[in-house]
């Protein structure tokens, strides 16, 4: 289908092609020189003593629980409000995700108070997830951890270049752990970063995503070694020298592109607070600055979401779910039996539309969407 206003759309030029072109040129395809200069300008804007790039963010994720050593009897408190990979990742290593419950219908992060209520002895983790962008209450649950000594993964997918008291969001815990899909704020089609400052876990990072090898192809191909050793059961979790050409680009137009969807966002909130007053849209107040990723609202009680975002088809509006939350697919039923209520997620969860954001996005087409909420609101009989 041509969407009139898709969800999300790129934001390439002839950068990317010509930094693509001189990756091909170079004839080094796999993780080189490249990958290093995109690390190191990642590391340096986010402000952190290592970045490690890698093919995507769920391997970020899964390579943080591996270097933080969780593994079976352990138990990770994370949000059901995110994308199936954070508790996957948990899973992957033999660990239980435990799902906390989020703090309101205006602030989608996951709760502080829920996260105490969940620990046991059996706690050894927790992973937040910087929903859309905006900042968890990071002072709050770092104090927690350091409380229970308990590691702390921020799954910053959403929060390329959203920080919060000067520091950027993904630097605040042990790891952090960045997405570069197709849909963020900086993309490279599939790819991901990890973010550390301590050594001890960049180094076990660096290993582990390379088959557990002491060396790379390319440091053979530069004559820095001629063999290799393998000392961990490691991963192909590497990045490639085309997706890293792409992310230097990307990088570079993060902050403008940030701007743009601030200023989208803030007009988001005054087109529908005149047309669609009986819409709820969260993050009014928030914490830091967002990099604004996602545009989503919570529908009121009682619409019929399915009728209203067929609506929103018709107009050529397209609209998506930000997420189904995760105790609820049939892969984690089991473990979800022993979970505590969700109550404020489920009720998020059954109201939430995204709408489309993207540095593209002009102001009368914010209007146009806006125009389309009011109309969808009304046929799905609110």
């Amino acid at each position: 289908m041509i969407w009139k206003i898709p969800l999300s759309d790129l934001d390439f030029g002839e950068e990317e092609s010509r930094a693509v072109q001189e990756v091909l040129k170079s004839r080094w395809l796999t993780m080189g020189s490249v990958t290093q200069d995109f690390e190191a300008e990642f590391g340096a804007y986010v402000g952190t003593k290592h970045a490690l790039a890698v093919t995507n963010c769920t391997a970020a994720l899964h390579l943080a629980c591996m270097a933080l050593e969780l593994g079976p009897g352990d138990e990770v408190i994370v949000p059901s409000l995110t994308f199936v990979a954070t508790a996957n990742a948990v899973r992957y290593v033999g660990a239980t995700p435990v799902f906390a419950d989020i703090e309101s219908e205006q602030d989608l992060s996951i709760s502080p108070a829920a996260i105490e209520k969940c620990i046991t002895e059996r706690t050894r983790a927790i992973i937040v997830v910087h929903y859309a962008g905006y900042a968890c209450e990071m002072p709050r649950i770092l104090a927690l951890a350091k409380a229970h000594n308990l590691a702390v993964i921020e799954d910053a997918a959403h929060a390329s270049g959203s920080f919060l008291d000067g520091n950027h969001l993904g630097n605040w815990g042990e790891v952090g752990c960045y997405s570069f899909f197709s849909s963020k704020n900086m993309t490279t089609g599939e790819g991901g970063m990890v973010t550390t400052n301590r050594d001890d876990l960049a180094a076990k990072i660096r290993i582990l995503r390379s088959h557990g090898m002491t060396s790379l192809t390319w440091d053979r191909h530069q004559g820095h070694a001629w063999s290799y050793d393998v000392v961990a059961l490691g991963y192909n979790y590497r990045i490639d020298e085309i997706r890293s050409a792409l992310g230097r680009e990307q990088l570079k137009k993060l902050e403008g592109n940030n701007a743009v969807r601030q200023r989208l966002t803030i007009l988001y909130r005054e087109v529908l607070h005149e047309l669609a007053p009986t819409v709820t849209v969260p993050y009014e107040n928030h914490r830091g600055n967002s990099a604004y990723h996602l545009m989503p609202i919570l529908l009121p009680a009682g619409t019929d979401r399915v009728r209203f975002m067929d609506q929103m088809k018709v107009s050529g509006v397209q609209t998506s779910i930000h997420y189904p939350p995760i105790h609820t697919f049939h892969a984690y039923m089991e473990i979800a039996k022993e979970n505590a209520p969700l109550p404020v997620t489920e009720d998020v969860t059954s109201r939430e539309v995204t709408l489309p954001l993207y540095p593209g996005l002009n102001e009368e087409q914010v209007k146009f969407v806006g125009q389309a909420v009011r109309d969808a609101l009304h046929s799905a009989g609110q």
